[in-house]
């Protein structure tokens, strides 16, 4: 017995969001893997002209 279109609509598809979920996982993977947005290598390396005239050359 075949089972009409709008029946096999009521039934359970427990893989029906799985291409979905793996396409999210994907993304996120591969964005915080290929991610080259590093900060720490552009701020904070220290003290900056103003602040050695300021101070004077110690440290």
């Amino acid at each position: 017995m075949a089972i009409s279109g709008s029946a096999a609509a009521l039934l359970p598809r427990p893989f029906a969001g799985f291409g979905q979920a793996l396409a999210t996982r994907w993304r996120k993977l591969s964005r915080h893997m290929f991610n080259d947005y590093r900060p720490e290598l552009h701020y904070m390396r220290g003290p900056g002209p103003a602040w050695r005239a300021k101070h004077g050359q110690r440290g």
